[in-house]
Order: C-alpha cells, then sequence, then structure tokens
C-alpha cells in the first residue's frame, strides 16, 4: 500500500468575533466531509445573518479540492485571506465563514484583508484542532475456531475492531492502519492456510 499521510482538521464548531472601525467580524469554521455540506452551512449563516452586509469564506475538502468567495468585498481582500489562514495551519475538511456588518467607515483593501485574515487566524488559533491518522475499512470472514488468532493479529497491529458480527461464521469490520494491511492480510491467509477472507475497502478513513 502507498503511504497515506495524516490530517489536520477541528473538531468541532468554534466562532471569534472581531470590531475594527465598527464594522463587525464574526469568523466561524465549521468540520465537514463534503461541498454539498458547505453549501448548506453557507446557506443556513446567510439565512441566520441575513441583515449582515458580505458572507465571505473559503474552504478546504479532503480531497483537496478548493474553493472561496469575497461576496461582494474587493477583490482579494476576503476569500483567498480566509484561505491563507486555513493554509497557515495546515488544515484540511474545513470551511471557515466570515459575517461582516458594515459600521460605516471603509478600511481600504489593505487593512480589509489583514482584518479578514486575522479574524479568520483567530477563528482557527482559538479552535480545537485535532489529527486525524488514515485507516482502511477491512472485512474479516473467519470460522469459529480462527477467532483467536484473529484477535492475536490484530492486537499486535494498529487497527480497531468496529464491530463483529456472529452468524455461521464470524464476521470482523476492522479499521486498520495503511502500514499493517499488508502484514496483517499475510499473517491471516498464512495462519488458516487460505480459509479466512479478507475483503480491503481502498476508501480512506481518517479518524483519531
Amino acid at each position: 500500500m502507498n503511504e497515506i499521510t495524516k490530517i489536520k482538521t477541528i473538531e468541532t464548531f468554534n466562532e471569534f468575533k472581531l470590531k475594527e472601525k465598527n464594522s463587525i467580524f464574526i469568523g466561524q469554521v465549521y468540520h465537514v466531509e463534503s461541498e454539498k455540506e458547505c453549501v448548506t452551512i453557507l446557506n443556513r449563516i446567510k439565512k441566520k445573518y441575513y441583515d449582515a452586509t458580505h458572507h465571505c469564506y473559503a474552504y478546504i475538502l479532503n480531497d483537496k479540492f478548493v474553493k472561496y468567495s469575497d461576496d461582494g468585498e474587493p477583490n482579494g481582500s476576503a476569500g483567498i485571506r480566509i484561505l491563507n489562514a486555513i493554509k497557515h495551519f495546515d488544515l484540511i475538511s474545513v470551511i471557515l465563514v466570515i459575517i461582516r456588518y458594515f459600521g460605516g467607515t471603509k478600511l481600504g483593501v489593505g487593512p480589509l484583508g489583514k482584518t479578514y485574515y486575522n479574524t479568520a487566524h483567530k477563528t482557527l488559533e482559538t479552535a480545537s484542532i485535532i489529527v486525524k491518522l488514515p485507516y482502511y475499512h477491512l472485512t474479516i470472514i473467519a470460522e469459529f475456531s480462527d477467532i483467536g488468532y484473529v484477535h492475536r493479529i490484530l492486537s499486535s497491529s494498529d487497527s480497531k475492531i468496529i464491530d463483529t458480527i456472529y452468524n455461521d461464521k464470524v464476521v470482523f469490520n476492522c479499521l486498520i492502519s495503511p502500514s499493517a494491511i499488508d502484514n496483517i492480510n499475510n499473517q491471516l491467509t498464512e495462519i488458516s492456510k487460505g480459509h479466512i477472507k479478507v475483503e480491503i475497502d481502498n476508501n480512506i478513513i481518517y479518524t483519531k
């Protein structure tokens, strides 16, 4: 298996407010898994803060897809600054929205960009940032007589048993570190002389 690296993201929602020359900037960051989730969050924010002047945002998804918006602010003064803050913390699977209530005094493009960046930076700095490790989902189908072998092999590797189903055979649903996949597969095949069945889902799951 190819080496797959860990990721950094936020654990839960966080908010930070900043006031600059009577304008209010409200930074909100959310953990997301898809673009559909981002759209839902944006629509909810725009509905809740319908009277705000701007709803600027940036997001980076797990597949490294990136999108950002100035939402009517001068070009380059908001969305890209928010994105830069996300990149500064090396985060993915997040959307950061900054809601602005204009206070009557124009800041100028330079100071405006700095304010958006500072708001985004503080929103992330005060958030709970976590590291998630990559795992493959592995299904192991074994005889009842093989349960001890399976537990022993899994316990000696970076793995987590999600659940165990007992029918005519025993089905283990597991999360396995990419670095341990080949070794576990080889050990299970060897010890059972090939009658333990191993099914690997190649979709990566990130978890703590």
